[in-house]
């Protein structure tokens, strides 16, 4: 009976956060290429708690020296991939 109520309690506090990266996937679906790739690169550091503007910003400086997101579109991609991470958040 235990188990039962664990796994029951366990399912419901992980629906949000299914429900958040759903959004988040959605959401990112509709990114430009450089986008996406910030969203994708970033994602594995999001978290309740994090700092989102400084994973977004670390992620994007990163690509842009790696010379895989141009300097000039980093900016707006960057802002429109935080959106969607802040969906995941969530």
């Amino acid at each position: 009976m235990r188990v039962i109520v664990a796994m029951a309690l366990l399912t419901l506090s992980a629906a949000p956060a299914f429900a958040g990266q759903a959004e988040a996937q959605s959401c990112a679906a509709g990114l430009d290429a450089n986008a996406k790739l910030i969203f994708t690169t970033a994602l594995p550091q999001v978290a309740p708690g994090a700092d989102l503007k400084g994973v977004v910003t670390d992620t994007t400086k990163s690509l842009v020296k790696a010379g895989q997101v141009p300097r000039g579109e980093a900016r707006p991609a960057a802002e429109a991939a935080g959106q969607c991470l802040k969906l995941a958040m969530q």
